[in-house]
């Protein structure tokens, strides 16, 4: 069990937007940063992280919380697993006491299947470099590849023996279940029988962005015409082949830095090109490219180049995933390499800067690589060069920004030598039936933005006023709780006549206990069943300790009451978009000190609950020639003047919120 004297140096060291900044593409947006979201497919920014509240917040989705929040939710790692990554990332020795039963039968599934295959990919890479067998058939075979010791290393490449079983005899003596050996591909179990997958193949382990061992290729050395060359690990509760890019850890920080990502097909290409010294390379792993790998990337950057090697069959079967590429709003060029050679065995025979000034030289855009590798097939058949052309506008559609469509377009009409309103024309048609396709789809997005434009018309309805305000006092506990501030007391005193009158007194107070004591003397408590919780949370979290420090507050939390404190957190800036004034809900400004603003909230707060009150007497009102409504009339007179009095503390006219 790790340490909490470890954990409190983690929370302390770890920067919120330098570790999502590994896996999210950010941009300053003013104070904080923005992003897209990690979590669902969208092409307008809409995740934002707060360095100054080490928070973070995914609006599409409505995830959000703390850093260790978004490695558990984005890597799907376990809390300590999150607190080990963020240690490793930042130097940070961890300190570990003794682990319970208890603790230790905590581990779920999923944990105990990287957990094999982190013991799989050590193994392997263990055998490479010391075991007999390994270094005479794997390694060899990799330094014949023309790869270093260095870059063997780097990769954690391995080799798996030429026996059925040795990594599961390894791994069961090790005390490794046989069932989790089983469910990530890495044994395969018939009966009675179990045997390695892998057996005599060089190892390539599949990482994910953070570094996590999913699964692993491996690729057959021997002559046994009937097993495949290359195998991959089956898909599992960790590995999914259509989410996975092979080296996205080693080149996520070159793609984000260079703002750009070469795309290739297979592990060696990215290995060679890394030894090169072009680190921004990912590849498919042999797989057609899918919507979820090119969002990988689009997180990173908005720039793929697409490498191919000279093979023209391969060309036209791989150039479906250039429209797919379009699709995600990304920027696409490609490159070529001359026949016979593929990225792999080009950076071998070629130094840095000989690869890096051929790859400038020879990416194309899209139009120009689709027009010239096409061109070759139609020549001067009129109706093949015609399908070209469709074919051209057709992955032009798929471009959701209108500028660039129409930028394409022009450039087509100006490579085909044919009229550019032709292929507005095509352009419309192709749009056209893909309404017609998804009409209901495009209705049902008509009607949420009908929805979204009552909101912001006269006609939107009023904000629920209870929630705001009790939303903000949760706000000011979270942002100020434990800040000293001076308040005003109103206390009776009587005067040398004998009079009672009000006497001003100011007093220090922390925020906490003022907002406290005042709910406590109006016998108030919260009407939202989840504000009520936090509120009960942070109170008693105020008194047990001297200092607040939202990561470990947050660290606490139950996930619902988490999720709403970041909610909140995030939102602050929102309130610069409403007219809160018009709603009576009071906004800190500038030059307004915390003590004011809480005072003004709690006024707030408190005259919403009379009006409420003389709502209900207003209601009870009977008429009649026997009705008596004199004592009620009476109350409702007292509250009217009790309104009047917040009125002028407050310094405004309250206006009716019935």
């Amino acid at each position: 069990m790790i340490a909490k004297t470890t954990i409190d140096t983690v929370f302390e060291t770890a920067r919120v937007e330098e570790v999502i900044g590994d896996f999210v593409q950010l941009k300053r947006a003013g104070s904080n940063f923005k992003g897209l979201s990690p979590f669902s497919d969208e092409r307008s920014p809409s995740f934002m992280v707060s360095p100054v509240k080490q928070i973070w917040k995914d609006f599409s989705s409505g995830k959000g919380g703390n850093v260790v929040a978004f490695l558990m939710e984005h890597e799907h790692f376990t809390y300590p697993e999150a607190i080990r990554y963020l240690a490793k990332k930042y130097n940070i020795e961890i300190e570990e006491t003794e682990q319970s039963q208890e603790e230790k039968a905590e581990a779920n599934e999923k944990e105990s299947m990287y957990l094999v295959s982190e013991f799989a990919k050590k193994y392997f890479h263990d055998i490479l470099l010391n075991n007999e067998e390994g270094q005479a058939i794997g390694y060899s075979y990799f330094k014949e590849r023309g790869f270093t010791n260095e870059t063997i290393r780097k990769f954690e490449l391995g080799y798996s023996p030429e026996s059925w079983d040795a990594l599961t005899k390894e791994a069961l003596g090790k005390g490794y279940k046989l069932d989790y050996l089983d469910k990530t591909g890495l044994t395969i179990v018939k009966e009675d029988k179990q045997f390695d997958r892998f057996k005599g193949r060089v190892m390539f382990p599949i990482q994910s962005m953070s570094g996590r061992t999913l699964g692993f290729g491996g690729r057959i050395l021997g002559n046994d015409k009937k097993a495949a060359k290359y195998m991959n690990s089956p898909e599992s509760d960790i590995y999914y082949k259509s989410k996975v890019l092979y080296g996205i850890f080693h080149a996520k920080q070159a793609i984000a830095k260079l703002d750009n990502c070469y795309l290739v097909e297979g592990y060696t290409d990215v290995i060679q090109f890394h030894q090169a010294g072009i680190e921004n390379v990912v590849a498919s792993s042999g797989t057609a490219l899918t919507p979820d790998q090119i969002r990988l990337v689009n997180r990173l950057t908005k720039n793929i180049t697409v490498l191919f090697d000279g093979d023209a069959a391969g060309l036209r079967a791989s150039i479906r995933g250039i429209d797919l590429i379009l699709e995600e709003g990304m920027n696409v060029k490609v490159c070529t390499f001359p026949d016979g050679e593929d990225p792999d065995s080009f950076a071998r025979k070629n130094s840095h800067d000989e690869v890096v000034r051929y790859l400038e030289a020879n990416s194309k855009d899209f139009i120009q690589f689709k027009a010239s590798l096409l061109m070759d097939e139609a020549k001067n058949d009129p109706v093949k060069k015609a399908g070209l052309i469709r074919d051209m506008v057709a992955s032009i559609s798929k471009i959701p920004d209108r500028i660039q469509r129409e930028i394409y377009l022009q450039e087509t009409a100006r490579i085909m030598d044919i009229s550019e309103q032709v292929l507005v024309n095509t352009l419309a048609q192709l749009v056209q039936k893909e309404v017609t396709d998804t009409g209901k789809k495009q209705k049902q997005e008509q009607k949420a933005f009908e929805v979204v434009k009552n909101e912001n018309s006269e006609t939107a309805p009023k904000i629920d006023v209870l929630y705001e305000l009790e939303r903000k006092i949760i706000e000011i506990l979270l942002l100020y709780g434990n800040k000293e501030e001076e308040f005003e007391d109103v206390l009776l005193k009587t005067n040398d006549e004998g009079e009672i009158e009000e006497a001003i007194e100011k007093k220090e107070y922390k925020v906490y206990q003022r907002i406290y004591l005042s709910l406590q003397e109006d016998e108030v408590e919260l009407a939202n069943p989840l504000f009520r919780d936090i509120y009960n949370d942070l109170v008693n979290y105020f008194h047990q300790n001297e200092s607040f420090n939202m990561e470990h507050y947050l660290m606490h939390l139950a996930p619902e009451l988490a999720q709403e404190v970041t909610d909140i957190l995030m939102y602050e800036e929102r309130e610069l978009l409403h007219n809160w004034e018009g709603q009576n809900i009071i906004v800190k400004q500038k030059d307004q000190t915390i003590g004011q603003y809480v005072s003004e909230t709690i006024l707030t707060l408190r005259w919403y609950l009379v009006d409420r009150i003389i709502e209900e007497l207003k209601g009870s009102i009977t008429s009649g020639p026997d009705s008596d409504n004199t004592e009620t009339l009476s109350m409702a007179m007292d509250y009217y003047k009790l309104i009047n009095s917040f009125s002028s503390k407050l310094g405004r006219v309250m206006s009716r919120y019935s």
